[in-house]
């Protein structure tokens, strides 16, 4: 750091550093003890001073901190800034970082307006019930909407049994299962077929893998699948499936001599 007696030209004061960029000067004190903005020179009575190239590395620093990064993240990220190809170069990183900070600001502003939607189809204030779409919001769950439907019981059980994987695994499972249904349902397949049977007890067995056995969970799933006053393409789609499922796995239940709550037909 060179010395000198005067301020010589093309050098500025911390004070002028400051009232250009619009911050404070213990800022810019705070910057120089942390070793991330140091001045280019100081004067014989102890002065900093700073060049215009210092200021471009200044509005370097601001624009990092506020997207966020710390001051150990900024002090890794300061590069050369001695070419045209160089400044090019981190105000390209800079507009990289912006770019990301937007799709993210974007993602939850997407994610609030969802949520709000179903705070006001559920028509109840329920924290935990928030909690868990906000998560599934951000896990990209396209079948966030469900949750409004469960009850406390359920969704607790929701929680010990599936994670993000086995979660989303079993949405596509039951998804894939209702287009065949519907398929099925298309094709005109009586539900006593034996095309039919065979999807029935797939779809039974995806049914037992949910309430890991407790049927006493039957009547809820039931209630759920009812959707009454439907809202969506998917949810009017699992309706018009079940006209088509329910019939068929009275057949299938027939046949086993039992019925989904334990009872003996024969």
């Amino acid at each position: 750091m060179g010395k000198y007696r005067a301020i010589p030209q093309g050098y500025m004061t911390v004070g002028e550093v400051a009232k250009k960029i619009g911050i404070t000067i213990r800022t810019l004190q705070y910057y120089d003890k942390e070793g991330v903005f140091s001045p280019s020179a100081e004067s014989d009575g102890g002065r900093r001073l700073y060049t215009d190239k210092d200021l471009i590395k200044l509005h370097q620093i601001l624009s990092l901190k506020s997207l966020g990064f710390s001051l150990n993240d900024i002090r890794g990220r300061l590069i050369s800034l001695d070419t045209p190809a160089e400044v090019a170069n981190a105000l390209n990183e800079q507009a990289t970082d912006i770019r990301r900070k937007i799709e993210a600001l974007a993602d939850s502003l997407t994610e609030i307006e969802k949520l709000k939607a179903e705070v006001l189809q559920m028509q109840t204030v329920d924290f935990k019930k928030y909690a868990d779409i906000i998560v599934n919001l951000q896990m990209k769950n396209e079948f966030y909407y469900l949750i409004k439907h469960f009850d406390d019981e359920t969704l607790d059980h929701i929680r010990d049994r599936f994670d993000k994987e086995s979660g989303l695994a079993f949405m596509n499972k039951f998804n894939r299962l209702s287009d065949e249904v519907m398929q099925l349902q298309k094709d005109n397949v009586p539900p006593e077929s034996e095309r039919s049977q065979h999807l029935v007890k797939e779809y039974w067995d995806m049914i037992i893998e949910f309430t890991n056995g407790d049927m006493s969970m039957l009547p809820k799933l039931m209630e759920i699948g009812n959707f009454d006053g439907t809202k969506n393409e998917w949810e009017q789609k699992q309706a018009l499936a079940n006209t088509y499922l329910e019939p068929a796995l009275e057949i299938y239940f027939s046949k086993l001599g039992v019925n989904p709550f334990g009872e003996e037909t024969k």
